[in-house]
Formats: structure tokens, C-alpha cells, sequence
């Protein structure tokens, strides 16, 4: 392939794994408005995201068998062009339920578009360029998440939200006119045999159920429900059977074995935290923003928007140091790091905390995404051979929206649990004996008997703003309780970290397209 045609291949790729990823984060500052146009809950429309990573994380994996099975030009190409139509099914959807459904379809297109992209950059640099490689997908891993949230808040604010997905038709189209002229077949193929049915439908089984759990299971208050009963018994059958299927058939979908190579396995477990921090924290940032500190969602998107350009930054100073020798042990604990520091302040943040503050705590999260996603993507992959490279890209991709997801409906029930224990809390300070609750609720009957509301109903008004306020206070109070529980997940990793010591040597030439 000639360096043009190849230059072209790798922007191609790039920015149709950028398009997808940017879509699993886009919707989030625009659920309020999705909520009332669609006349939903947040509470159901939170299934938009939940949803589209559902699909993510069960396509995710079958994406190397699919590839071998189908073309990988043809399963490229034609994931683009389901995205392409979901996306347009999605922001023409009226009810909350048809959003969903596509949404769920959207996402089984936007898997292949993120694990075959991976490959095919991989497959396009020689051995001692696949440091190169990793920074320029790394790129694309971090920069898309991190600025769908600003897409969206600017789109959502001054036109609708159903133009988050439109904007994707077009850059759909030209991804897939220009794979159908310069993709090729990969340069190692593999024979498929017989297609693992049986493989596919528990892990589809498997991971559907488990999310359901997760997402629906604080609603329903938990086992009290017996669909949640049936559907955690669901899917630890099918995990288990799923797991055991896999090892014991002779042409597994998802070849399960490569989890001997040790680099991998350790590289996934990272991955999967680095996935709960790197989602929860764009789904809690808008969140917090929006409904607690008043900022609109052009506000909201601009405040993710300078860790964005600083993590660019960041990904070729990682490329520097591993390029100059530098350990991948010493960056990625910098950048666990710097996510338990970022934690650690959102955690301390009350509601008169300012964009600035919140945008400056933002960039240390920047960094440290910056810091881990060259190092553990080249760790995932630096100890297998070339024919199970694109089945351990699948895997460690998978682990990381797996993470995404998990983390998501796990903070979402922690912080439910949470907001009734700080609302508790609260009331039991405001008693009749309290002077400074005795002065508020005066304060506020009297500026509502000037508005000339008499004094019982001002009472009761004056009532309900100091319920109000503890309200908002247990909620942000939850919500850093979250920050809390991520940050320390991050530091009981830590010590995983040792396993890497022993890993290959990663080395990262400088972020450039070579002609070689």
C-alpha cells in the first residue's frame, strides 16, 4: 500500500473510532432534555447510555470471530452503515422506548468500529512502530469520550438533541466510501470452522442480564423483585456456562485462552478500572453541573473541554518517556495518580464550587487517561502473536466499556442508597431548637409574606425550600461519595501494578505517520 493510500487508511479508521466513541458520551448532557421532549423519567432515559454499552460490551468480543467469519471489509463496512441508519433511527425516535431499541442496534455497529479500527493501525506499522500505533488509537480512545460531553452541550443548547446523532450521517458516509476503496483483508487470516451459536447467545444472555441487574436492581429494590431475582440467577448461570463453553470448544468465538498470557490478563484488570473511572466521570460531571450548580449544557460540555487538549499533550509525553526508556510501571502509577488526586477533590467539592474548580480538577483526570492508555494498550498486546492480536485488542476493549458500563449503574445505586443516608442525616440538624434553622425558615416566610402570600401558606412554602435545599445538598453529597468510592477502587489497584514490572519492554517512537 502506497503512503498516501495508507496515511488514508489510518485518518479513515481513526475517525470512525473516534465518531463511535464519542456517541457513548454525547448523549450525557443531553438526557434532561431527551426526558421532558420524550415525556420519559431520567430514571428510564439514563437507558440511552446503558443501552448503547450493553451492545458495546457483547459485540465487542465477537468482533475478531465476525471479522474472520464475515470479511473484515464486509463487517466493517457494513457496521458503518448500521451506525449510520441507527443514528438516524435514533434522532428521529418520539418515544423513549424507540430511542432505546435503536440506540441498542447503534451500539452493536459502533463495536466492530472500535476493535477493527485498532487492529488495522496496529497491522498497518511494523514491530518497532507499534508505539506509534498505540499513541495515535490512544488518542483516538481518550479525545472521543472526553469531547462528546462538550459536542453535546453546544448542540443540545443551541439547536436540538436529536442532531447529536444526525452529525454522524455524514461522517459515516465518508468513512464507509473510504474503507470500500483502501481497506483490504487482513495480512494474517484465519480459517472460521463451525460458528459457536451456543457461544454467542450466553454471552449475550449473560451480559444483557447482568446489566439489567445492575441498572434496574436499586429501583427495584433489589431481590425484593422477582425479576431481579430471575435475572441475577441468569446471568451467573450463562457467565459460568459462558466461561467453561468457551475453554472447553475447539473454535471458540471468543478464544478465552489467550488470558494465559499474563501481560494481557493484568493489562485487562487495569483496563477495566481505568474504564469505571473514565465513564463514571464524564456521566457524574454533567450531572453535578447541570442539576446541582445550575450550568447550562454548553457550560457543562466547555468544562471537560481544556483536559481534552492537555491530554493530547499528555499521550505524547507518555510516548516520550516510554520511547526514552522510561518505565510503563513508573507513567501508568502517575497516572493512577492522578485520578485518585482528581477523586479525591471532586470528592471535597460543595455547591458554591466553580467551573474553574471543577475544570482545573478535570485536567489531572486528563492526565492521568493521558498517562494510562498508551502503556496499557501496548502492555495488552505486547506478548501475543500476531494471529491473536486482534482477539486481545477485542478482549481489552471490551474490559474497558464493560468497565464504563459496570461503573455507571454501580454508581447510580450507590449514590441512590447514599442520598437517603445524607438525607436522613441532614433533617435530624433541623429541629426547633436549631437557631439557624429557627432564622432560615423566618427568613424565607417573611420574603414570601412581602410577595404578599399569607403567613401559613408563606410557612409552608418556607418549609419546602429548606427541604429543597437538603435535597440538593444529600444529592451532591451522594454524588462525592461516588467521586470517594472510584478513587479508592483506584488505590486498592495500585498493587496490581507489580505484575507489570515482569512485562515486556514498550517502547514508543515519536506520535507520527511513518512511511514505513
Amino acid at each position: 500500500m502506497s503512503g498516501l493510500r495508507r496515511k488514508l487508511l489510518i485518518i479513515t479508521v481513526l475517525l470512525a473510532a473516534v465518531m463511535e466513541l464519542i456517541d457513548t458520551t454525547i448523549v450525557n448532557v443531553a438526557l434532561s432534555h431527551m426526558s421532558g421532549n420524550l415525556g420519559a423519567t431520567l430514571e428510564d432515559t439514563t437507558w440511552v447510555i446503558t443501552s448503547y454499552a450493553i451492545a458495546n460490551v457483547i459485540i465487542i468480543p465477537l468482533t475478531s470471530f465476525l471479522t474472520t467469519k464475515l470479511g473484515r471489509r464486509n463487517y466493517y463496512i457494513g457496521s458503518i452503515i448500521l451506525f449510520v441508519v441507527c443514528s438516524f433511527m435514533c434522532g428521529s425516535s418520539t418515544t423513549i422506548w424507540t430511542l432505546v431499541f435503536f440506540r441498542f442496534l447503534q451500539g452493536l455497529g459502533g463495536g466492530a468500529l472500535l476493535s477493527v479500527s485498532q487492529a488495522v493501525i496496529f497491522e498497518l506499522f511494523p514491530k518497532e512502530k507499534q508505539g506509534v500505533a498505540s499513541a495515535i488509537f490512544g488518542i483516538g480512545v481518550f479525545i472521543g469520550p472526553t469531547i462528546g460531553p462538550t459536542m453535546g452541550g453546544i448542540i443540545t443548547e443551541n439547536y436540538s438533541w436529536p442532531l447529536i446523532f444526525y452529525i454522524n450521517i455524514p461522517i459515516g458516509i465518508m468513512a464507509a466510501t473510504s474503507c470500500y476503496f483502501l481497506l483490504t483483508e487482513p495480512v494474517i487470516k484465519t480459517k472460521v470452522q463451525n460458528v459457536d451459536w451456543t457461544g454467542i447467545a450466553l454471552l449475550a444472555i449473560g451480559i444483557g442480564s447482568l446489566q439489567t441487574v445492575l441498572e434496574r436492581g436499586q429501583t427495584e429494590d433489589w431481590f425484593a423483585t422477582g425479576y431481579i431475582t430471575l435475572l441475577t440467577v441468569t446471568a451467573i448461570i450463562a457467565l459460568t456456562a459462558f466461561i467453561l463453553w468457551e475453554l472447553h470448544i475447539e473454535h471458540p468465538v471468543v478464544n478465552l485462552r489467550v488470558f494465559k498470557s499474563k501481560t494481557l490478563s493484568v493489562a485487562a484488570i487495569l483496563t477495566f478500572i481505568t474504564g469505571i473511572g473514565m465513564f463514571t466521570s464524564i456521566f457524574l460531571t454533567p450531572v453535578i453541573a447541570q442539576r446541582l450548580l445550575g450550568f447550562t449544557p454548553t457550560q457543562t460540555g466547555l468544562l471537560l473541554l481544556p483536559g481534552a487538549i492537555i491530554a493530547i499533550l499528555g499521550l505524547m509525553v507518555s510516548g516520550k518517556l516510554l520511547q526514552r526508556g522510561v518505565s510503563p510501571l513508573i507513567i501508568i502509577t502517575a497516572g493512577f495518580f492522578c485520578f485518585i488526586f482528581f477523586n479525591w477533590n471532586m470528592f471535597r467539592m460543595d455547591l458554591d464550587t466553580s467551573a474553574y474548580t471543577i475544570t482545573l480538577n478535570l485536567i489531572f483526570r486528563a492526565l492521568g487517561m493521558a498517562f494510562l492508555t498508551v502503556p496499557l494498550t501496548m502492555l495488552a498486546i505486547s506478548s501475543l502473536a500476531p494471529k491473536d492480536i486482534p482477539q486481545g485488542a477485542s478482549l481489552n476493549n471490551m474490559m474497558r466499556q464493560l468497565g464504563g458500563s459496570f461503573g455507571i449503574s454501580i454508581v447510580n445505586t450507590y449514590s441512590a442508597r447514599r442520598v437517603a443516608s445524607h438525607r436522613v442525616d441532614l433533617i435530624s440538624h433541623i429541629t426547633n431548637n436549631n437557631p439557624l434553622t429557627i432564622d432560615r425558615i423566618n427568613s424565607y416566610t417573611a420574603y414570601f409574606m412581602l410577595k404578599g402570600i399569607a403567613w401559613d401558606n408563606a410557612r409552608l412554602k418556607a418549609m419546602g425550600m429548606i427541604d429543597a435545599a437538603v435535597v440538593k445538598q444529600s444529592t451532591l453529597l451522594s454524588y462525592t461519595d461516588a467521586y470517594f468510592m472510584i478513587g479508592i477502587l483506584f488505590a486498592v489497584t495500585l498493587p496490581l501494578l507489580l505484575f507489570v514490572v515482569g512485562g515486556p519492554k514498550i517502547t514508543a517512537p515519536k506520535v507520527i505517520v511513518s512511511d514505513h
